[in-house]
């Protein structure tokens, strides 16, 4: 490429000689991918244009204009040269995307669980400390990576039918399922771009391995809907297959590789043997600590060593394919597990997960402890791959960071949201968060009628093998603290009753287990944190929420049940 560069250059000085200004703004000023077929075209373009001016102007003979139109022929050929070289050089992605993984891994100390592999991609990448999703339930997070935008402005709220079939191939099944009117209502608005779009206008080979479980699927034209042994992200030679012919496209590629585990159902250790010991794990504040939830926390670690498991045949995987130095990779996980507090919820066990980023040419191998949210991941990766950014975005690149600039900055704050009755508009209850890292605000609306989207994964035995669900209830009389906690999370069905606000010090209570709302010693937080969520509401246009220039006196009296 830089040869090309230099026969470019040579050009624009030839065309000096010829007595020609040949504007030459950000010509070869930049290495990085994707930034210099533009400025070429205009280089080439805009000396045309100063040609017919001169001979307008009687200032250049023929002979200098046949010159000159060589220098330029010249030039134009070079910028096909350039755009084939950058395409073959661009480097390729791989997304790794666990279902249901909070923030829980070897790598951050997490007591009883062993992820080897997880691990040693951490170390060999940029681990995220505070890293979150900005809506915790499958559906919506996906939507949110793929379009850098909060949800009510990406249009995909809730979980939405997965048809993991390219749009153009819908059959009877899809087309006659009672999930389809969902899918024609959930669904990413038309006029928002998506990543995958992004990369399939810039030449990216892609292909999808698990599930897409997003809509409409026109928004995410994959080449290949890779079909794996169990149809459950636990078999990757279709993925290395796919690698294969992507390599022979002659195109960078792309892969999101979804992996099931840790999602519900998790092994079953009445039934086999599990590695992490019930007696040995730290459960979180917000469950119930009894002998049966500890086993199903064991087992929920259990996943997630299935998961890696699954990860580090991925990564061997792509060694084996001799294009790991060309590769980005990204780990992170879609959400928290299905326990109270967890998915579906917007405390921390549901909003924080892993992620690691790892880029072969930058800096590697520290932990980042800036704030950062999926919404990032799009910018980051255009940014890293020399593509233009979204027009709108509410998520920023983390190039900076991910080079070790040293004044490189995360978010002041991080937002989430969900929508209990899902699309809008609609008159259910709606939950918004904010935090600044420590400080954290949940602020809710209509919860005079508290009614959720209970997800049956975080409820029942029979299908999910949720044992906590059914444990907590009966022994509500001895756990009442966390019956109101799983009341909260199913309140059609048990009686729960909203806070409109909740207020937590995450420094001292990172499980969310005291509200500091009604103390005025942290009125001043407090305040802060409410004005901040007031404009950005404002700011991203939230239809749903309109909280009050002054917060009402209750917010500060709600009683801590």
């Amino acid at each position: 490429m830089r040869a090309e560069l230099t026969n470019v250059a040579a050009g624009i000085r030839a065309c000096r000689r010829a007595g020609l200004p040949a504007r030459r703004k950000n010509v070869a000023s930049r290495f990085a991918f994707g930034s210099t077929v533009r400025p070429l075209c205009s280089v080439a373009f805009s000396g045309r244009q100063d040609a017919a001016l001169y001979v307008r102007q009687g200032c250049l003979t023929l002979r200098r204009l046949g010159q000159l139109l060589a220098v330029l022929n010249l030039a134009w050929l070079t910028v096909g040269s350039v755009a084939a070289e950058t395409n073959a050089t661009r480097p390729n992605l791989l997304f790794i995307l666990t279902e249901d993984q909070g923030a829980h891994l070897g790598f951050i100390g997490t007591p009883g669980v062993r992820t080897p592999n997880m691990d040693a991609l951490a170390r060999s990448g940029v681990y995220f400390r505070n890293a979150y999703v900005v809506y915790p339930v499958c559906s919506a997070s996906k939507a949110a990576i793929y379009t850098g935008l909060h949800n009510h402005a990406n249009g995909l709220m809730n979980n939405t039918p997965n048809f993991t079939v390219p749009a153009d191939q819908f059959t009877a099944k899809e087309l006659e399922s009672a999930q389809y009117p969902l899918y024609l209502k959930n669904r990413v608005h038309a006029d928002v771009p998506t990543l995958i779009e992004r990369l399939r206008a810039a030449g990216y080979y892609q292909g999808i391995a698990g599930k897409l479980h997003v809509a409409p699927n026109e928004k995410f034209p994959f080449d290949e809907f890779v079909k794996d042994k169990d149809g459950k992200g636990k078999d990757i030679s279709a993925s290395a297959a796919f690698i294969e012919r992507a390599k022979q496209s002659g195109k960078p590629w792309h892969l999101w590789q979804s992996i099931g585990p840790p999602h519900r159902r998790f092994p079953n250790s009445d039934e086999v043997a599990i590695r992490p010991d019930p007696d040995k794990v730290k459960l979180p504040a917000c469950v119930a600590d009894t002998p049966v939830i500890r086993q199903d926390w064991a087992e929920y670690l259990a996943a997630i060593e299935k998961g890696d498991d699954i990860l580090g045949q991925v990564m061997e995987m792509l060694r084996a394919s001799g294009q790991e130095t060309n590769t980005i990779v990204v780990f992170m996980g879609d959400h928290g597990p299905a326990f109270p507090h967890g998915k579906m919820t917007p405390y921390e066990l549901g909003l924080r997960v892993p992620l690691v980023i790892r880029v072969p040419w930058l800096k590697n191998g520290f932990r980042s402890d800036a704030l950062v949210s999926e919404l990032d991941l799009t910018p980051t990766l255009l940014d890293l791959l020399g593509l233009e950014p979204m027009a709108k975005r509410h998520g920023l690149s983390l190039k900076p960071i991910l080079e070790g600039q040293p004044d490189a900055k995360g978010h002041q704050y991080i937002f989430a949201e969900i929508s209990a009755k899902g699309p809008l508009p609609n008159n259910g209850m709606q939950e918004r968060s904010i935090s600044d890292g420590r400080w954290k605000m949940i602020y809710r609306e209509n919860v005079e009628h508290p009614w959720r989207t209970v997800q049956d994964d975080s409820k029942y035995w029979k299908s999910w093998n949720n044992r906590t669900y059914d444990e907590t209830v009966r022994l509500k009389e001895k756990f009442p603290e966390h019956f109101r906690i799983l009341a909260e999370l199913d309140p059609q069905s048990l009686g729960g009753k909203m806070k409109p606000v909740e207020f937590y010090d995450l420094s001292v209570d990172p499980d969310e287990m005291h509200d500091l709302a009604p103390d005025v010693k942290v009125r001043a937080e407090f305040d802060r944190l409410y004005a901040a969520l007031r404009r950005w509401a404002r700011d991203t246009e939230d239809p749903s929420i309109n909280p009050p220039a002054i917060p009402p006196k209750n917010y500060y009296s709600t009683p801590n049940l």
